[in-house]
């Protein structure tokens, strides 16, 4: 728990913040969260409302980090229990290994750790119109939402996404492609 503690504070500092107060629960579980406030001069903020003709899509991390994660879960899980689950399934039909699920965890750990602050800044500098997570609604959701709140029509084109290593295939495998909806 105090690396965790510790790894807060650093991530913060990272962020140009501080951490200010905290308080502490009695739990068998390591955990932590925070949160994040700040005051920004309104030419440094990007609203998801500002999109125009020409603008490109940039994704600073790639997809399938949630799928990642739930695969190494399993994997993990059915390696404690001795059960044979969706993991091994998937593992039997070729789309995964424990060496693939491992560095497709790492990969989403490494996402998950790195802060958008340089791609924040870089948009700023090029002069982005607007912006938006993609988070648990994937992001044919974030998409969606972007559309819906532009004051312009606006319009897609994917030429290629990032997923993380042999994650769309997994997805397809589980659920058809409609679960985490990476393609």
């Amino acid at each position: 728990t105090a690396e965790m503690v510790q790894g807060f504070r650093d991530v913060a500092i990272e962020a140009g913040s501080l951490v200010t107060g905290g308080q502490t629960v009695l739990n068998p579980w390591p955990i932590i969260g925070g949160v994040a406030q700040s005051v920004s001069r309104r030419d440094k903020v990007l609203l998801p409302h500002g999109a125009v003709t020409g603008d490109v899509l940039v994704l600073t991390k790639p997809l399938g980090t949630q799928l990642a994660v739930n695969l190494y879960q399993w994997m993990l899980d059915e390696e404690e229990s001795g059960e044979q689950g969706r993991w091994a399934q998937l593992s039997q039909r070729g789309l995964t290994s424990s060496a693939r699920t491992k560095r497709a965890y790492d990969v989403a750990t490494w996402s998950m750790e790195r802060l958008n602050q340089r791609a924040a800044s870089e948009m700023i500098r090029i002069g982005a119109h607007a912006a938006t997570d993609v988070t648990g609604f994937g992001l044919l959701g974030h998409a969606k939402n972007l559309v819906a709140n532009q004051r312009n029509a606006v319009s897609f084109v994917v030429d290629r996404l990032p997923i993380i290593a042999g994650m769309a295939a997994v997805d397809q495998a589980c659920s058809n492609g409609e679960l985490f909806k990476l393609r």
